[in-house]
């Protein structure tokens, strides 16, 4: 259980710091405002750096699914159904995410052709653009809402077992919920106020916190 439980905290960091450089490198997962004729411009302008993050997400989400594996080997015992719950939750998280990758892909070829067009066919390409993305934006939604309920499984099997500072799974469980809450709110697009900076702040307070625990307590 000390091995996985400190692979585990090291993927938890892991996944944190690959999607900061995904980011840095142009990748976008969500954005109400999107700007297509934008992001076909600096795609072109550097077409490796986008390349690169495409790359880096795809071992993200492969580490999300390790992750949940091996989460499941070291807390399951202290509760099966719940261990279950986020197994199944969180690896659809990671293969949402991966589903999504063959066709953000292609906007490498679309921003190819973006550059030496004008008028209405640039305009077809800006939309087919928008289009990708805007799937793009709605499977990431789901994914998490995936994350939301695996984590919120997950947390709380921290909290009864106490197997870890019962602080950090209320952590886990205020950031589930708000991010699942405000989630919700922009799939069903009901018009209120969302929470997504606060949950995600939250989510990524409880990760670290986790993170570095399960890297570090076993080895005081």
């Amino acid at each position: 259980m000390i091995i996985e439980m400190i692979i585990s905290g090291f993927l938890f960091l892991l996944i944190l710091v690959l999607n900061l450089v995904m980011g840095a490198l142009g990748y976008l997962m969500e954005k109400d405002d999107y700007d297509a004729d934008a992001d076909l411009q600096k795609i072109n302008k550097n077409p490796k750096r986008f390349q690169i993050s495409i790359i880096l997400a795809l071992i993200e989400h492969g580490s999300v699914i390790a992750l949940t594996l091996l989460l499941f080997v070291a807390f399951s015992p202290y509760n099966l159904i719940l261990g279950i719950v986020w197994t199944i939750f969180r690896i659809g998280e990671g293969l949402i995410q991966f589903y999504n990758e063959p066709n953000y892909w292609g906007f490498l070829d679309i921003a190819r052709q973006y550059s030496g067009t004008s008028g209405a066919e640039r305009t077809s390409l800006t939309d087919r653009a928008r289009s990708i993305f805007k799937t793009k934006d709605t499977r990431f939604k789901f994914a998490m809402i995936c994350w939301s309920i695996g984590t919120l499984a997950f947390s709380i099997v921290l909290v009864t077992s106490k197997v870890v500072p019962q602080i950090i799974g209320w952590v886990g469980i205020v950031a589930s919920i708000l991010v699942g809450f405000s989630t919700g709110i922009k799939l069903a697009k009901l018009g209120f106020k969302d929470f997504t900076a606060v949950g995600g702040l939250a989510a990524i307070l409880f990760e670290i916190i986790i993170g570095g625990w399960l890297l570090l307590s076993p080895l005081i």
